[in-house]
């Protein structure tokens, strides 16, 4: 309801002190005089937020291995009692699942687990980046251990005559299998894997994007660790390519961190973006995202270890590691335009990350990704005796180093000292996905036309709200996407104040 007795009381009195006989201020009998116009002026004083900004659908996560994250025994979690602030930058969880738990038999596909987790998030107003792995070396703990500990592939993969290799562990004496990545069957159970996936998970809203990893170890597309293990011909793993981007159709797909070459090239074509995992530690990594930036799609990255280990680095290059510093991190965020990053992979959840750079990890929330700030703003009102049109005209700039991957809606009200939205100023503007690119400006018009000149009255302000669709806003819900600026309430509208 946009109180219409109330406009009508204020449309009485602007009527009112024009005296009983409205036509009184028109042309008499014959006569050519014009109406007069009243022109009032509201320019807004503006300024940045102060403090820590997560905004949808970009931004830094943690590891999120399942819904116990959110429970208070776990000390590093949101609830925890460590009292972990780190969450306070989190906008979206990330971590793997397993091939085998999802798919435990041919034709069977088993997603408890994985939607308690997404529930969970989404209870927190957070997505998830999703990585089905195939295989991890990294519980290769002794010779030829168990394979479920380390080969995630099925079993029932294998027993439709897949193949497997021994191989050896990179740096020690153990010995355990491996699939053979380009066999026949293991690509059927894969695809099929990807269409139930597909089918189940395209465009939910809960999912932020999901990596492709069939191959590899850690489904990285690279076997570094297990030798004697190969990677596929390009032409095997560019048709896998194409078999998820014909499945998903509105989700984001995301090509692994050894994805290189014409392979990575392919991955740009179908809108598949691309994700690198040895950042700080490797130099030069962020500037291998600068395609999948330059083609118009978000970058998404991780450091090559957990953060406690890079400190132990010792910048001996080649044969070593850099070590995590705090001008390396903020080069990598903005060379590479990230708009997604792991703050930590160590089982501490960003904990002692954010302990020791706190006002950095803060500072950078408004860097990574979109960030929306009002530079300038100014209310018009044209009233007469005969009408009111009202014109707020306002400046945004897009601080952050990439741009808005998604529609977004913005809305301009008159609104009370709550929020509660009193009138809508204008039509809502959507800006396209992608379009509103990082550095830049744009200018905004929203115009009222034919009410009263409530901007003046007493309890009645101007808010700037920005939604995920229009819908959320014809609703009445609270827009999810906050500006950088002071006057935020705490439903999430920007509060403009002269």
């Amino acid at each position: 309801m946009f109180l219409s007795a109330y406009f009508a009381l204020v449309f009485g009195i602007v009527l009112a002190a024009c005296g009983d006989d409205t036509s009184s201020s028109g042309p008499e009998d014959g006569e050519n005089s014009a109406v007069v116009a009243d022109t009032t002026k509201i320019t807004y004083a503006l300024k940045r937020f102060d403090g820590p900004l997560s905004n949808p659908h970009k931004g830094f996560t943690v590891p999120t291995g399942g819904a116990w994250v959110f429970v208070p025994e776990f000390e590093y979690g949101p609830y925890g009692s460590l009292n972990n602030k780190a969450w306070d930058l989190v906008s979206y969880g990330s971590g793997h699942q397993q091939w085998n738990k999802l798919n435990p038999a041919k034709g069977v596909y088993d997603w408890t687990e994985l939607e308690k987790l997404l529930n969970a998030l989404a209870e927190h107003n957070m997505g998830y980046a999703l990585r089905v792995l195939p295989y991890t070396p990294s519980f290769i703990k002794s010779d030829f251990p168990p394979e479920e500990d380390y080969d995630w592939t099925p079993p029932f993969v294998y027993e439709m005559g897949a193949k497997k290799i021994q191989i050896d562990l990179r740096g020690t004496d153990y010995r355990a299998y491996a699939p053979v990545w380009d066999d026949s069957i293991y690509i059927w159970a894969a695809k099929e894997f990807a269409k139930a996936l597909a089918e189940k998970y395209d465009g939910d809203p809960r999912i932020e994007y999901i990596d492709i990893r069939t191959f590899g170890e850690w489904g990285e597309w690279h076997t570094s660790h297990i030798l004697g293990s190969e990677m596929p011909a390009d032409s095997v793993l560019i048709d896998m390519l194409d078999y998820y981007a014909s499945l998903f159709k509105k989700t984001q797909l995301v090509l692994p961190s050894n994805g290189f070459g014409d392979v990575y090239t392919h991955a740009l074509e179908l809108g598949i973006t691309k994700r690198d995992d040895g950042f700080i530690g490797i130099p030069g990594r962020p500037d291998t995202l600068l395609r999948a930036y330059n083609a118009n799609l978000p970058t998404i990255a991780e450091n090559i270890a957990g953060y406690k280990t890079m400190l132990t680095y010792d910048d001996l290059i080649p044969g070593g590691n850099q070590k995590w510093t705090p001008e390396r991190w903020v080069d990598a965020i903005t060379s590479a335009h990230l708009t997604y990053y792991v703050l930590d992979q160590d089982s501490d959840c960003g904990y002692n990350f954010y302990k020791d750079n706190k006002a950095l990890a803060d500072s950078m929330t408004k860097v990574i990704g979109y960030n929306f700030t009002v530079a300038k703003a100014e209310l018009v009102t044209v009233a007469s005796a005969k009408d009111t049109t009202s014109t707020l005209n306002i400046t945004v700039e897009n601080t952050g180093v990439a741009p808005c991957f998604f529609d977004v809606y913005m809305v301009a009200e008159f609104v009370d000292s709550t929020g509660k939205a009193l009138a809508p100023i204008g039509e809502t503007v959507r800006i396209p996905k992608a379009t509103f690119k990082d550095g830049s400006s744009q200018d905004f018009s929203f115009k009222a036309a034919g009410q009263a000149n409530i901007a003046t009255q007493p309890g009645v302000s101007v808010a700037l709200s920005l939604y995920e669709s229009e819908e959320a806003f014809k609703k009445g819900q609270n827009p999810t996407v906050r500006f950088d600026n002071e006057g935020l309430l705490e439903n999430k509208k920007l509060l403009l104040k002269p």
